[in-house]
This record gives structure tokens, C-alpha cells and sequence, in this order.
């Protein structure tokens, strides 16, 4: 089935239409700047590429209109027409307690993703956007699925999901855990029992998604039991601008003493913080290693603090789910930085696990990296959520 996945942001669209029979990806690109001076990127093998070509997109409508076109073009498109199109996969990023797994879209659907909204009020708008722009376009025949970032966590258990905060907060006003990446973490965590050759329902897998957003997820038979996230993306471990875990009354401290109001404080908290702010240096990873070789103990500090982090949420998963069978690496720090997969692992051995140096040394690529003798097995396996959507997509819409 061939099945196009949007990920729609409030001014930019990413696609990709694979094959679900062969999990071969036929085109992608982006479509930037909708509403502003469009721009529209288009990526197919054996085609002519698209770059940043300016094209009107006053709404996600032309966006869309613009993608159709570039697929079914005589010369350069990848499908004869429309109609090979089978369904469409839509990225959502919050689906609250209300979905627990992907759905096929329909007017009670709509109206659910309505009022998850203040549960994800920068992101969930626009996904609702992208889907009511590909009904418009696309007509009412072709099946649209919404695949959830939360959904996955769905799965864990109270004593997981629920803050110590007066109860009527959750019941009122569904304050809990929810978490994200679950799409990334279902993914991974399927190739994991298919390269470890064990039924997902035997095993006990900590999943570190670590790039710019990191989480970690324990996953218990298949189902998430808890993870690093929380009732937002903030929480957890210290990412590329993200602060991560802290003590709440440090934002009563600094809002006090620097008269920030709340928004001022949630911007240091989202965008100023993370390995970005204890290093100065940078979010990246790779500038971090450059400026820490040459003596910067900042960035030196920040690399140790983050895979300190790692590493503490990996041993306290492996304890909520008596025991763990493999750690698993993906996103783009955990699939290309072997230094800090290295550092995660360091220390480790007390629960049987052993990183082999020779087999670290690989970047992007499915690989066990562990050494013969290791008790716990470590996996890297790069992410794919755009397949995961699309097989999602194509098992709801046939």
C-alpha cells in the first residue's frame, strides 16, 4: 500500500510516501514558510530534486495541492495518479487519555483532537491543520489515520503516570504523566525483538531516544510501563535547550530575584537550558565533543551530565521492571555519537551489561554492540517513525 505521511507544523509540512509492501520510501520533502513566501523541497530516487523552489502557499491547502502535484508529475513525479494514494498518516502529537493506540479519523476524532489542544496548544492546532488540508484536497474517500506521539505510553500503569499533587488535578484537569516519542519507541523496540529473535512479549527493553528531544521509555512485553517524559516535553533529561528534571522552586527563586514572569521563565527553561546552557557552547553534540577535546570543562561537564542522566534513568527502569534484557539506541545522538554511548554504558557491568569498544564504533546502522559476554544486550537501531506511521496507517485503512 502506498501511503503518504504528513507531519504538519504551523508553518511547514514534512511528508514522505512509502511503500508499506516493501518499506521502500518513494519521495519526501518539506513545504517551509506557509502563509509567509512558500518554499517546497521534493526528494524522490532517480528524480530531479526540488530545492526551496518558491511556490504560493497562502495555507496548508497549497501546501498539500503542492506535494500531490510534485508526486503525480508526468516527468518527475513517482505514481501515475491520485489514486495510487491509498491513505494518509498524520503525525499528532498529543491524543491525552483518550487514545491509546492509532485511530482512523472521522468527526468524533476531529472533535477529540479539538479538545486535546491545551494539552499540546503549539503543536496539536496544526496537525488539525494538516488534516483538514489533505480532506480538502485529497476529497473525503482517501482514509486519513492519526498516529499519536503519546499513544504508545498509554500503557503504564498509575503508579507510573500520576504526579503526588492534589488528586483533583488529574481528575479535573488530567494533570499526569503522558510522555512522547512513542512512535520512535514502538518502533525500536519491534526491531529490537526481531534482530534479538524473541517474541516483543518476553522482553524487557529500555528505549533511549537521545537527539536534540531525548526520552527514555522501559518497555515491559511490549508495552510502555513508564518514561522520562512527563505532562510535557520539558521534563526528564537535560536535552539540547531543554532543562529537563529540576527542582520546581528554582523557578520561584530566579522569577523572584530577576522578576521574570512565567513566560520569560518557561523560555530559559525550553530554549536557553540543557547542554546548551551549562556548556555555552552549544546543542549540538558534535560541538560539544570539539570544544571539550581542546579543554572546555563546560562542555566537557555538559556531555558527562547528560550521559549521567542516561544512565541513572537506565539503571532506575531496569529496577521498576526487575530486570532488563537489552538497552536500545536511537535518534541522532544515540545512533552516530559512540563516545556517548560509551559514557552512558560506563559503570554499568553491575547489571551485566558490557559495551564491546570495536562494536560501538559504528554510526546510523542496525547493530548489536554489546560484547559476547554481556548479560544485557546493547542495541543501536535507527529510528524510523515515518514507517512506523505508515504501517500503522495501512493496517487502520484497509
Amino acid at each position: 500500500m502506498k501511503v503518504l505521511v504528513i507531519n504538519a507544523g504551523s508553518s511547514s509540512l514534512k511528508y514522505q510516501l512509502l511503500d508499506t509492501d516493501t518499506q521502500a520510501v518513494l519521495a519526501k520533502g518539506l513545504c517551509e514558510r506557509i502563509g509567509i513566501d512558500g518554499k517546497f523541497t521534493y526528494k524522490a530516487p532517480g528524480k530531479e530534486t526540488i530545492d526551496a523552489k518558491d511556490v504560493a502557499m497562502p495555507t496548508h491547502s497549497e501546501a498539500i495541492q503542492a506535494v500531490l502535484d510534485a508526486l503525480v508529475d508526468p516527468a518527475n513525479g513517482v505514481v501515475g495518479s491520485m489514486k495510487e494514494i491509498e491513505a494518509v498518516g498524520h503525525r499528532v502529537v498529543h491524543g491525552g487519555e483518550t487514545f491509546a493506540s492509532s485511530v482512523k479519523i472521522d468527526g468524533k476524532v476531529m472533535a477529540a483532537l479539538e479538545e486535546c489542544i491545551p494539552l499540546a496548544p503549539l503543536h496539536n492546532p496544526a496537525n488539525i491543520t494538516g488534516i483538514k488540508a489533505c480532506s480538502k484536497v485529497m476529497g473525503p474517500d482517501v482514509p486519513q489515520v492519526a498516529v499519536f506521539d503519546t499513544a504508545f505510553h498509554q500503557t503504564m500503569p498509575p503508579v507510573a503516570y500520576t504526579y503526588a499533587l492534589p488528586y483533583e488535578y488529574y481528575e479535573k484537569d488530567k494533570v499526569r504523566r503522558y510522555g512522547f516519542h512513542g512512535t520512535s519507541h514502538k518502533y525500536v523496540t519491534q526491531r529490537a525483538a526481531a534482530m534479538l529473535g524473541k517474541p516483543i512479549e518476553e522482553l524487557k527493553l529500555i528505549s533511549c531516544h537521545l537527539g536534540n528531544g531525548s526520552s527514555i521509555a522501559a518497555v515491559d512485553g511490549g508495552k510502555s510501563v513508564d518514561t522520562s517524559m512527563g505532562f510535557t516535553p520539558l521534563a526528564g533529561l537535560p536535552m539540547g535547550t531543554r532543562c529537563g528534571d529540576i527542582d520546581a522552586g528554582i523557578l520561584q527563586y530566579l522569577m523572584n530575584k530577576y522578576g521574570m514572569d512565567i513566560d520569560k521563565m518557561l523560555n530559559v527553561l525550553n530554549k536557553k537550558s540543557g547542554v546548551e546552557g551549562l556548556s555555552c557552547v552549544s546543542s549540538d553534540f558534535r560541538d560539544l565533543e570539539a570544544a571539550a577535546a581542546k579543554g572546555d570543562s563546560k562542555a566537557d561537564l555538559a556531555q558527562k551530565k547528560f550521559a549521567y542522566e542516561v544512565r541513572k534513568y537506565v539503571g532506575s527502569y531496569a529496577a521498576a521492571m526487575g530486570g532488563v534484557d537489552a538497552v536500545i539506541f536511537t535518534a541522532g545522538v544515540g545512533e552516530n555519537d559512540k563516545a556517548i554511548r560509551s559514557m552512558v554504558c560506563a559503570g554499568l557491568d553491575f547489571m551485566g551489561l558490557k559495551l564491546d569498544d570495536n562494536a560501538n564504533d559504528v554510526r546510523g546502522k542496525e547493530a548489536v554492540i554489546s560484547a559476547a559476554d554481556s548479560k544485557v544486550k546493547v542495541l543501536l537501531i535507527p529510528t524510523n517513525e515515518e514507517l512506523m506511521i505508515a504501517i500503522d496507517t495501512a493496517a487502520l485503512a484497509k
